[in-house]
């Protein structure tokens, strides 16, 4: 396609440096809920990068981070908050151990330990 005599701007010997055509319905993408979901859970696979779920499907990664986070928000409304019960125990330490311990931390007035697993 050939544009001749085209010019912008107030200049009239400027050539033009780019033409843009746009074609189609100019409107937004309506995504189901159905189609949010998969890409959203596409995105989790880990076989490729939030992103390049995101080019993939023609969207900005912005968009699909967006979906991802309203879907763990859907998610946390069906389960409910989880906490992890805390026992205190009073400690039964040798005198060694705890002049060890204050001999290394000696600003250390207190100390809470965690038992994993």
């Amino acid at each position: 396609m050939t544009i001749i005599g085209f010019t912008h701007g107030t200049k009239a010997d400027e050539a033009v440096q780019r033409f843009e055509i746009f074609t189609g319905s100019g409107r937004r993408r309506e995504w189901s809920d159905e189609e949010k979901e998969r890409i959203a859970s596409e995105s989790y696979g880990g076989e490729m990068s939030v992103c390049a779920v995101a080019r993939r499907h023609g969207l900005s990664p912005g968009q699909l981070f967006t979906w991802r986070r309203l879907a763990r928000r859907r998610q946390g409304e069906d389960s409910p908050p989880m906490f992890v019960p805390a026992v205190i125990e009073a400690a039964e330490e040798s005198l060694a151990r705890r002049r060890k311990i204050a001999a290394n931390t000696a600003a250390l007035r207190a100390a809470i330990e965690l038992e994993i697993g």
